[in-house]
């Protein structure tokens, strides 16, 4: 298990932020003036973070009008945090992870992965875009001629940073450090340290427990995607969720396929596929369109009603609990079938 966090990068950000806003001209009588949450001169402060690029992305105060790719302003929201706007590949009214959150006045800016409304996002007038990037392999590497996640194209990257500034953090590696670094950057933005240490200590019992229920059930697990053109299985070692999980116990079934995050089978080799349980993602496929596939309707799992949706969730400590909780129960209710 992870010791409790002893304190935040924010301190250093604030630091950051503190000396620069002594360089800073605007140092006048509005500095002190009160911002929308009645932080005394909060949102006058000049801004600074260091994102995954290495690019420091420099703002002339706090970001308070933030647009974010769904996959992290779910954590936003849970952090109590409001994005002014989000982008991704599921609008949020099709994303079940925001089904139990407050998305009011939060402006979708498009119905598809690259679909941003550049127009509709420059209205919004937002001090700050947040996206993720993904590593090119098992090392972190980033291919820096690419676009962050969510992105069409350099292009529209470019586009995107003509109308507000962009910070991109790295969806890789181990989950617990992502976790932190979300944490941090959202308390940089305002997010309130209590709110986090709460989330933190819920995501700490829900560990303990999904670590016991590993340890007492010890089944497979495969965390997998489907389409027509095949299965593809997640390697484990790749996405910092499953290697979280991992480290809590869970034995995720490792694809024979090689190649980076995903194994691919084709569907006349998904029959090489099994596990105890299945995680399927929310996204294409779904239990119907997997039973008329002839080389995985007889899989095991399949016939054993051992399959739940991987919903992707967010790399928060109060989304983290909520899905651990749940897998925790998913494992508790299964049974060993190899």
């Amino acid at each position: 298990m992870k010791l409790p966090r002893r304190g935040s990068l924010r301190a250093v950000l604030l630091t950051s932020v503190a000396v620069s806003a002594l360089l800073l001209a605007g140092c006048s009588s509005n500095s002190s003036s009160n911002d929308a949450d009645g932080d005394t001169g909060s949102a006058s402060k000049a801004w600074s973070y260091e994102d995954a690029t290495g690019t420091t992305v420099k703002v002339d105060h706090t970001p308070k009008r933030v647009v974010v790719l769904n996959d992290l302003a779910i954590s936003f929201i849970e952090y109590g945090l409001k994005p002014v706007g989000t982008f991704g590949q599921l609008t949020m009214a099709k994303d079940a992870r925001f089904d139990d959150l407050d998305t009011d006045g939060i402006t979708q800016l498009g119905t598809g992965y690259g679909d941003i409304d550049l127009e509709q996002l420059a209205a919004l007038k937002p001090d700050l875009v947040v996206t993720s990037v993904y590593p090119t392999d098992e090392k972190g590497t980033l291919d820096d001629t690419q676009p962050g996640y969510g992105f069409k194209d350099m292009e529209q990257q470019k586009q995107i940073q003509a109308i507000a500034p962009v910070a991109q953090i790295m969806w890789g590696g181990k989950g617990e450090d992502v976790i932190e670094k979300i944490a941090d950057l959202t308390e940089s933005l305002g997010a309130k340290e209590s709110t986090i240490e709460a989330a933190e200590k819920r995501f700490d019992t829900a560990g303990d427990e999904l670590e016991k229920v590993a340890k007492d059930k010890d089944l497979s697990v495969v965390s997998m995607y489907a389409d027509g053109d095949g299965a593809y299985v997640t390697r484990p070692t790749d996405e910092p969720l499953l290697q979280m999980y991992s480290s809590f116990g869970v034995d995720f079934v490792n694809p024979k396929p090689k190649g980076f995050y995903w194994g691919i089978y084709s569907w006349e080799n998904a029959g090489q596929i099994s596990g105890d349980v299945i995680l399927l993602s929310q996204q294409g496929y779904q239990l119907a369109d997997l039973e008329k596939q002839p080389t995985f309707a007889d899989n095991a799992a399949l016939e054993a009603g051992q399959v739940h949706s991987w919903t992707f969730p967010a790399l928060d400590y109060a989304s983290q609990a909520d899905y651990m909780t749940q897998l925790a129960g998913w494992l508790e209710d299964s049974k060993k079938l190899s």
